[in-house]
């Protein structure tokens, strides 16, 4: 089929594709612990319906480990032709603060194009593009295709171990990643590299217990201030990452302009940005640090003591090029050297996530290009990430032949993960074609 003609079909499916998005939106199939697991394992029912009525006869859900089930699905390649995979995952973060949302998180609601919910963008809308893309060609597509939607993405995946133990179900030549998206509404783009993650828990103990600041403050280090210090040398003056070992890299692709990037992160009008490089080089590139947990005593109730101990926990976005587990060691040390006054302190290493970096020379990518450009007129922008997403870099250990590409409806304005989380139905149309154009593409290779 030509662009002409998916275009047609595409249109024609939409009013179809927004009700099965909206009714995945309505189930709150939150994976983390501690929410209920009827509206997850409900949701992967809804999805094996959809994924049915879509022609993929053989959806199906598989208990293949521990946790919510993986729906899996495959359609035989005809001969000649490569097999796909299309992956996207159905559970989603919780909603956070009811108040922050214009409208409720689990009742989809359409404003000015754009579908809010939780999980409309993060990622439900990409189980409906591999659905839409399969439905187009009748569920017969002119490819081999294996889809694969997951149910832990948001929290501790089994799936992550599971492909590396049992890599037949999940090698294929091309794997697309549908949990991701343009820049910008409009903008064509292909996310290529994903940072990775390291995280390291700091503990100080500098008493046996809190003791009055007038009598005992002074000669005596306080645990919080000990604390404060060395986080303090996580940066520099200029606000880079101050890591010994850890380079500050260049981005190849798109320089994301800095009003974009302050608007999208709500940056407050007088603060600056802090760094060097482009705001590219440091979204993409370069290392960043965060302490994303921080145990002390909170102001409301503060008692006039030194604090006896404190902890802190540190995650580090880990530039492509680097290995996680090392980059973590490194962070753990520095952490270690920073402690003023010769006070020693107590660092646990944690999590350690692969940095990914895309190989995009293939016909795999030069058929995306094609597809994408068809589609909105332009050519493709290179882009990272700063997320890791540990499965992606299992998929290139079992399949190192295979080209990943990672794109999808989800965009700079969808807020995913906060509240009023969205995603552009349009754009979504057009992610749908651009899919099934690159199948179509793919099969004539």
């Amino acid at each position: 089929m030509d662009k002409k003609e998916l275009r047609s079909i595409a249109a024609s499916m939409m009013p179809e594709v927004r009700a099965d998005l909206e009714r995945l939106v309505q189930l709150p199939s939150v994976s983390l612990p501690g929410f209920p697991a009827k509206p997850v394992r409900e949701t992967a029912t809804t999805v094996v319906d959809i994924l049915k009525a879509a022609g993929l006869a053989n959806a199906r859900i598989e208990k293949l480990f521990e946790g919510y089930p993986t729906i899996l699905g495959e359609v035989p390649a005809p001969d000649g032709a490569p097999t796909v995979m299309l992956y996207s995952h159905y559970d989603v973060q919780p909603p956070g603060p009811e108040g922050e949302w214009k409208s409720p998180a689990f009742e989809p609601t359409v404003r000015k194009g754009r579908l809010y919910g939780r999980g409309a963008a993060d990622d439900k809308s990409g189980i409906v593009m591999h659905a839409a893309a399969i439905r187009a060609f009748g569920g017969k597509p002119p490819v081999g295709i294996k889809v694969v939607i997951e149910g832990e993405e948001e929290t501790e995946s089994h799936l992550d171990d599971y492909v590396l133990e049992n890599p037949e179900p999940f090698i294929a030549d091309i794997i697309i990643v549908g949990d991701i998206g343009n820049w910008k509404v409009g903008e064509p783009t292909l996310t290529t590299t994903l940072r990775g993650l390291a995280v390291c828990t700091v503990e100080v103990k500098t008493l046996k217990g809190p003791v009055h600041s007038g009598m005992f403050g002074g000669p005596a280090p306080d645990a919080l201030l000990v604390l404060i210090q060395l986080l303090a040398r996580l940066h520099d003056r200029k606000g880079n990452t101050a890591i010994k070992g850890i380079p500050l890299g260049k981005w190849e692709g798109l320089d994301y302009p800095e009003d974009v990037y302050r608007e999208t992160a709500g940056v407050l009008p007088g603060v600056p940005l802090v760094g060097d490089g482009t705001v590219s080089d440091r979204l993409w590139a370069q290392p960043s640090v965060t302490v994303i947990g921080l145990d002390a005593p909170a102001v409301e109730g503060a008692a006039n003591a030194l604090i006896p101990e404190a902890r802190a926990q540190v995650s580090m976005r880990v530039p492509p090029g680097m290995n996680s587990e090392e980059s973590r060691n490194k962070l753990a040390e520095h952490l270690k050297a920073s402690a003023p006054w010769g006070v020693e302190v107590t660092v646990t290493e944690g999590q350690a996530g692969p940095a990914f970096k895309a190989e995009t020379d293939g016909p795999g990518y030069a058929a995306a290009k094609r597809a994408m450009k068809e589609v909105y007129g332009k050519e493709s922008v290179l882009i990272g990430q700063g997320g890791s997403i540990p499965l992606i870099s299992n998929l290139a250990t079992i399949a190192p032949e295979a080209e990943i590409i990672l794109w999808g409806a989800e965009d700079g304005a969808c807020a995913m993960h906060s509240p009023n989380e969205s995603v552009d139905l349009a754009e979504l149309e057009r992610c749908i074609v651009a899919e099934a154009l690159l199948l179509e593409y793919l099969s004539k290779q």
